[in-house]
């Protein structure tokens, strides 16, 4: 190839892919396919700055003299130098000619397809991190004094005041009688609600379930100026020689630390719950500040990149320099913002939930459906996404109008649902049934203990209505929505850390592998999982267990 002197930055020492110089049979082919992207570059280095500053008309001449006849119909067989053909003489000068129609779409299909490569290569993103920073989020201004970094054994505990309280609550609740037939489509059916709040004033035991949580070790330590409350599992034999991998777990909204309560002895205990011992975990699951017994800021702007900080200073804490982490909901984006932070100190890192927002694929849901193939999706994912108006569209209006209110006006409804333990019940068990299956909507009990035990829904409940923390555990929708579409650097940047992916078929949003793979580079395992929604760890522990242990498996054998 002959680079010229003087057209910008192809006589530079810069040249164009292969496939633009010539066709096999050399630039056989007729001007209106190719004379758009012809013009395309010819006009970008005409415009730019040349070496020499100009071009002697004697050289431009013998370009011209070597120009291919493409812009005028005809045909050309000898390779030419794509620097001839893109420093010739004026389009404007250049004989028109009208192209049939067939040729007319092929001129936009090569027009589009080059826009796309260049689109691709202008937007593919350097492997960055986030800035670790610090923060202070106790109240008042930060102590001078170093922050005491003793961890502290932490139990829970209730009291005889704090159940009749309850009780004398839920007697004086007051519910209004629900529509003939509306079973869930309006919210949470009230005739049901009657049901387990009979269950819970009369049959339901706290004490009994406070030793429950205590089954497992309860620490805190002060990050921040925050009291972090977490739970530390580790194994209770050990293979000889062996170290258990130690793996972060994070919660989301409207769940808690509980919701791994079955999914533990899975990864800590394998071979005792029919599973190998290749794969041994010590689990570690804190509450994001503001939920439960994890103190809440005091300051504005506490997000997830935050919380992910603390959560990796914790780790450090606790002597992990590399760790794994796995989350969903909120915790999928805590623990991708870790990966984003300190990408060296995360071995893996595995979700059951994605959080792809900037992504070409995103605008090809309305026509996915008919041109599957062409998008890279699957059978399944059509299954799981299409009909597009119903399963994405009119389902993300369904179930996002709390999204809503929590982003801009947590505090409000939060004075209610901290006064109303019957409320906050409805309030949160509601997700429980249509984030589990949205089918659920059509049935008068909503489905609820089709998946979960009444005892472990309340205790859910119980440790917001305990610790009241319903109105800062919203407020994190505020902080991290607030501010905007794309409003944070990390929604803009892609992860490198090995991921893996479970994708349970009755999650809010159907994440296809093309997607996560996209804001997730080093996916290296991602699985269709048979059963399970939103809430994979409370309802679906031996699945999740199995596919990260499978992640883990694969990540370590490369």
């Amino acid at each position: 190839m002959l680079h010229g002197r003087s057209c910008g930055p192809l006589a530079q020492g810069h040249s164009l892919p292969h496939f633009l110089l010539s066709s096999p049979a050399g630039l056989r082919c007729h001007a209106p396919c190719w004379s758009p992207l012809l013009l395309l570059f010819r006009g970008a280095l005409l415009n730019s700055p040349s070496r020499s500053g100009s071009t002697s008309s004697g050289k431009m001449a013998q370009l011209r003299a070597r120009l291919p006849l493409v812009c005028s119909g005809f045909t050309q067989k000898t390779p030419l130098p794509v620097t001839a053909a893109l420093c010739a003489a004026p389009s404007s000068q250049l004989p028109r000619t009208s192209s049939p129609p067939g040729v007319m779409w092929l001129e936009i299909l090569l027009t589009s397809v080059l826009g796309f490569v260049i689109y691709w290569f202008v937007s593919r993103d350097k492997e960055e991190t986030l800035p670790l920073e610090d923060g202070w989020w106790g109240p008042g201004s930060r102590p001078t004094g170093r922050e005491d970094e003793s961890i502290r054994p932490f139990k829970v505990e209730t009291s005889d005041e704090e159940i009749n309280d309850l009780h004398q609550r839920i007697d004086k609740a007051r519910l209004t009688p629900p529509l003939e037939d509306s079973r869930f489509h309006y919210g949470f059916n009230s005739n049901y609600l009657k049901q387990i709040v009979s269950y819970w004033r009369n049959e339901f035991d706290w004490k009994k379930q406070v030793e429950i949580l205590n089954r497992y070790p309860h620490f805190k330590t002060k990050i921040e100026g925050l009291d972090i409350h977490f739970i530390h599992v580790k194994p209770p034999q050990l293979p000889s020689g062996r170290t258990p991998k130690p793996l972060l777990m994070v919660h989301g909204w409207p769940g808690s630390f509980y919701e791994f309560y079955k999914i533990i002895p899975f990864l800590t205990d394998p071979k005792s719950h029919g599973l190998g011992d290749e794969h041994v975990f010590e689990v570690i699951c804190p509450c994001i500040p503001g939920y439960g017994f994890s103190e809440a800021s005091s300051k504005k702007g506490f997000n997830t990149v935050a919380t992910a900080r603390i959560f990796y200073k914790l780790m450090l804490r606790l002597g992990f320099q590399e760790f794994y982490v796995q989350g969903g909901d909120w915790g999928a984006l805590i623990c991708t913002n870790i990966a984003q932070l300190v990408p060296s100190h995360v071995k893996g890192l595995h979700l059951n939930m994605a959080f792809v927002l900037r992504s070409f694929y995103t605008l090809t849901l309305p026509l996915g459906r008919h041109f599957a193939g062409l998008f890279g999706y699957t059978h399944k994912d059509v299954e799981l996404m299409y009909p597009f108006k119903e399963k994405i569209f009119y389902s993300l209006m369904r179930e996002s109008g709390y999204m809503h209110i929590q982003a801009t006006k947590p505090d409000t409804v939060g004075c209610a649902l901290n006064d109303s333990p019957v409320g906050l019940a409805a309030y949160i068990l509601e997700k429980f049934s249509t984030w589990t299956k949205s089918e659920f909507r059509d049935l008068e009990d909503g489905g609820l203990e089709r998946k979960f035990s009444l005892d472990d829904l309340l205790t859910n409940i119980m440790l917001y209505w305990t610790t009241g923390s319903i109105t800062s555990s919203q407020r994190f929708y505020k902080e991290n929505l607030g501010q905007g579409y794309m409003a944070h650097k990390h929604e803009r940047m892609k992860v490198y850390v090995p991921t893996g992916f479970a994708a349970f078929p009755c999650e809010l949003l159907h994440a296809p592998e093309n997607w996560v793979k996209f804001k997730y580079p080093k996916l290296i395992s991602y699985s269709y999982m048979p059963r399970g929604g939103h809430f994979a760890a409370f309802e679906e522990p031996q699945l999740l267990a199995q596919d990260i242990r499978k992640f883990v498996g694969l990540l370590e054998r490369q």
